[in-house]
């Protein structure tokens, strides 16, 4: 059993290691794809927490992601073949392609090739954004997520405010938004308690 959930925290990690062209946000789709919908070590809304919070730390998401699931599903062994996994296909293309890139850099082919990979990436977040839209829909309602968002499309857009700190604020009010709605739902106990039958 623990040489099925390492191989398969191995392959998870490694597949979107390999598939993920551009760096870490090209990633999160397919991490995603391989940690939710494949191999479901989390729903939607835990990914979503995993991804915000690894967004206020500083250093590359996909690593920091694939650290933390590899812990959550796998321990310390985990972690590290989570990471190893992530980075493994990056290290073994840039030494293996670096090469051959710098030398026919200016092909219309490698020039097409990375051109026409810009867009599925784009089509890909705009995916993944979609499917946070919708599980915050659920959580906050519509209202609340359409203000929530159009707050942090200013803030971070036009405000240039660092994205970081954005989400540190969006944590914070999403906590301190729980404590309240816990503590209302504590008196409404009470309430109920108190009323006689």
């Amino acid at each position: 059993m623990v040489w099925k959930t390492q191989r398969n925290i191995f392959i998870a990690f490694f597949r979107s290691g390999i598939l993920g062209f551009g760096g870490g946000p090209s990633t999160i789709p397919l991490v995603h794809k391989e940690v939710v919908q494949q191999f479901k070590w989390m729903n939607d809304e835990e990914f979503a927490d995993v991804l915000a919070l690894g967004n206020t730390l500083p250093g590359p998401i996909a690593t920091k992601m694939a650290g933390y699931i590899g812990y959550r599903v796998g321990g310390w062994l985990g972690l590290v073949n989570a990471i190893l996994a992530t980075i493994l296909p990056t290290v073994f293309f840039l030494i293996g392609l670096i090469g051959i890139l710098s030398t026919y850099r200016d092909s219309r082919i490698v020039i097409g090739m990375t051109q026409a990979i810009t867009p599925v990436v784009g089509i890909m977040m705009i995916v993944l954004c979609y499917q946070f839209l919708k599980q915050s829909k659920k959580g906050l309602g519509s209202i609340q997520t359409i203000l929530l968002t159009v707050i942090s499309i200013i803030a971070y857009s036009l405000l240039n405010i660092h994205p970081a700190i954005v989400i540190g604020i969006l944590i914070i009010y999403d906590l301190t938004k729980g404590e309240a709605k816990k503590k209302d739902s504590i008196k409404s106990e009470e309430k109920k308690q108190k009323v006689p039958s």
